[in-house]
């Protein structure tokens, strides 16, 4: 069954939020807790399972709820449906700052790979689950572990990244980028790590130990803010002078935190 066909509208630049707009009978799946608006002709409901429309029976759903647990995400897919008689519209917000990406599944020849938090909302039809990285190295050491999200359909999908997000076009050669800033990449595309560098390099040059590794036909995603990035920061920054300098931010704040 091919998914729904949606339109939408990306509003914002840094804070961005995505507005679909439903014919009658239409829905949109989305993860728990996006939502920001919606007009009156559209309800809600949660179910299990991985957000496709195809029937799996009791046991089919509970093994693909039981997949997007191991992802950290909730059991329940939100389904928002348009059952009034004419074109209604449902609003979804990224949960932290960055951009929100739409991406026709059908043009990536219906399957994508990203990091287990990227998934925003999509057609009806799109099917969510994980995706097990079968190297060793990429599972250790890859910023995402072993599990990684998997979309499947031909229908509209929506993640987003933290700061701002680029696309490239690989045509055989090989990317090699910092493990948290990969968001997603299509099926055509291998993904692996290797060391950043000699042993001086990976000690003190402040990229990390290991580089993630892209290489193959078709297209990446990437983002220039990761979201442990900027929680690291923040933890950094709170935790200097215990978080009671109301200038800590300036230059004259952190001399005065350090003479204290």
């Amino acid at each position: 069954m091919r998914s729904h066909e949606i339109d939408y509208k990306i509003y914002g630049d840094d804070m961005q939020m995505v507005e679909v707009e439903l014919d009658p009978r239409e829905t949109v799946i989305a993860e728990a807790g996006t939502m920001m608006y919606m007009e009156s002709g559209i309800n809600f409901e949660a179910k299990l399972g991985d957000g496709s429309s195809s029937a799996g029976g009791l046991f089919g759903t509970l093994v693909n709820a039981g997949k997007r647990a191991l992802t950290g995400e909730s059991l329940f897919m939100t389904h928002f449906t348009n059952h009034g008689q004419q074109k209604q519209r449902v609003a979804f917000a990224a949960p932290y700052p960055g951009k929100i990406m739409a991406i026709d599944l059908d043009e990536a020849n219906g399957t994508l790979i990203c990091q287990k938090d990227a998934f925003l909302a999509a057609a009806l039809g799109t099917k969510v689950s994980i995706a097990f990285n079968r190297r060793l190295g990429a599972g250790l050491f890859g910023g995402e572990g072993f599990i990684l999200q998997k979309l499947q359909g031909d229908g509209m999908a929506f993640i987003h990244a933290g700061g701002t997000m680029i696309e490239r076009r690989l045509h055989g050669e090989t990317l090699r980028v910092d493990t948290g800033c990969l968001v997603a990449f299509e099926s055509g595309i291998t993904y692996d790590i290797q060391a950043a560098g000699g042993l001086r390099s990976m000690m003190f040059g402040g990229e990390g130990l290991f580089l993630a590794t892209l290489s193959g036909h078709g297209r990446v995603w990437l983002q220039s803010l990761p979201f442990s990035r900027l929680a690291d920061r923040i933890l950094s920054n709170a935790s200097f002078g215990n978080g009671n300098n109301t200038g800590e931010s300036s230059v004259l704040g952190g001399l005065s935190s350090f003479l204290e």
